[in-house]
């Protein structure tokens, strides 16, 4: 079957090396410009979506695209939205994903519809550097309005950390204004009644463990694909990997799916891939909605290739073509359980050695179907991501494996091969403590 012309916006990491794949099937180009990079990033200085959709509505016209994906959560997913609105493609609602990537609105929202599953929330009336408000409670926890990479959320233990993690330099404000001023312009003018997004929200503490649900909505009725725990570094807030099949109980499934379906309905989310972050605490059988991110999570996308043989990648060219994902063809199994193992020190005096030829070499002569991302930096970036983080991630890396110990086992060869500490914990042995949700928060440091 023939498949007309696709536009990705956006287009790196993750998502560059399972499109690549696909490229055969279905023939696309790329635009917009890395974050992570520089000269790429440069192009933040004077980047405007409005500007951007109309360019690439233009490109379309001139080059014969037919549909449009993204699963950029800074600035792909609304320009994707944008675009595919413009030109009349399917894709997912403007508003919808506004409704979502807007924290504090999606908050409300979940007051209004499924208050159990939301927890105590309010703006943080003080802007960055003003002094703190009295009578905040502690432990709080602390993240932006708008965001898209696990920075600058934290608990804090009292009034001077939440100061002292509220005062940045003027390169940090500028570089947090840019990342945040292109939804604002959209917001302001597609949502009324919520506030700017140039602030930062306060949230009680969460307890439980963290998940995923990924799935998708076609003609306004919400599919399943799957569930993915996030696993945390012991005592930290710092992702340590991502475990497919999940642990959720069957229950707390059922759960999380209703309280999607609700919140979606209730934005106008009707069509598109969709990533519901959240808690759950088995004790108490309570869940509670981290955030909703309207775009495909792709970092879990080769997990579920390994274990069920399905490709998210290809969902979201179908969804923007029209097709249902459902008729889509499955591929073998390769594995019985799959993680991403993320790579990280604490220590700001260690510098992890990136693997040189021969490592890598060794690594995939051992095992061939892993996957390694590595993320060297400069000693001004790491410094950056432990003021922003609290930790510097060096590394990620994809296995599979029969079940569970093989995959361990797997994790501990693979890492000793790159000379890396494994990233890995007995699931059932971590501590049951308050931690607060990471979320989806504004840098250019870090993405989850």
């Amino acid at each position: 079957m023939t498949i007309d012309r696709s536009l990705v916006l956006f287009n790196y990491d993750w998502d560059a090396s399972a499109y690549a794949v696909l490229k055969n099937r279905y023939p696309h180009d790329t635009a917009g410009f890395d974050l992570f990079s520089f000269p790429s990033n440069v192009h933040l200085a004077w980047f405007d979506m409005e500007r951007f959709t109309e360019r690439m509505a233009r490109r379309a016209m001139r080059r014969g695209y037919r549909a449009v994906v993204s699963n950029h959560e800074q600035f792909g997913a609304l320009a994707a939205a944008l675009l595919a609105e413009r030109m009349s493609w399917p894709g997912t609602p403007v508003k919808a994903v506004l409704a979502c990537q807007h924290k504090l609105h999606a908050r409300q929202v979940l007051d209004r519809v499924c208050p159990e599953a939301n927890l105590a929330f309010a703006p943080l009336e003080a802007r960055y550097g003003d002094p703190i408000p009295d009578g905040l409670t502690y432990p709080l926890f602390i993240k932006p309005v708008k965001a898209a990479f696990s920075v600058l959320a934290r608990s804090v233990a009292n009034r001077d950390e939440l100061q002292a993690h509220t005062r940045f330099g003027a390169w940090e404000l500028w570089v947090i204004r840019h990342l945040v001023e292109p939804f604002e312009r959209i917001a302001s003018k597609r949502m009324s009644g919520v506030p700017s997004a140039h602030c930062m929200m306060i949230e009680e503490p969460m307890h439980g463990r963290q998940y995923n649900l990924d799935g998708y909505v076609r003609e306004g009725a919400l599919h399943e694909v799957g569930f993915v725990d996030s696993i945390m570094y012991p005592g930290t807030q710092s992702f340590m990997r991502f475990d497919y099949p999940s642990r959720l109980p069957p229950l707390a499934r059922i759960q999380a799916l209703d309280v999607a379906r609700r919140f979606l309905a209730e934005v106008g989310f009707s069509h598109g891939m969709f990533n519901m972050e959240f808690f759950y605490d088995a004790a108490s059988g309570r869940l509670t909605v981290i955030e909703f991110n309207p775009r495909l999570a792709s970092q879990f996308s080769d997990l579920y290739r390994r274990v069920d043989g399905v490709d998210l990648h290809e969902m979201t060219f179908a969804l923007a073509h029209g097709r249902d994902p459902a008729s889509l063809p499955r591929a073998a199994a390769t594995a019985g359980a799959a993680a991403s193992f993320v790579y990280r020190t604490f220590d700001q005096r260690v510098a992890p050695a990136m693997p040189g030829r021969a490592a890598r070499a060794r690594l995939h002569a051992q095992f061939p179907d892993a996957l390694l991302y590595t993320y060297p930096k400069q000693e001004d970036q790491t410094a950056r991501d432990f003021k922003w983080l609290g930790s510097h991630r060096y590394g990620i890396m994809h296995l599979g494996g029969r079940g569970p110990e093989d995959l361990h086992r797997s994790c501990e060869r693979a890492s000793a091969l790159l000379g890396w500490t494994p990233p890995y914990a007995d699931y059932h042995n971590q501590l049951g403590a308050a931690i607060s949700a990471p979320g989806n928060l504004v840098a250019i440091a870090e993405e989850t």
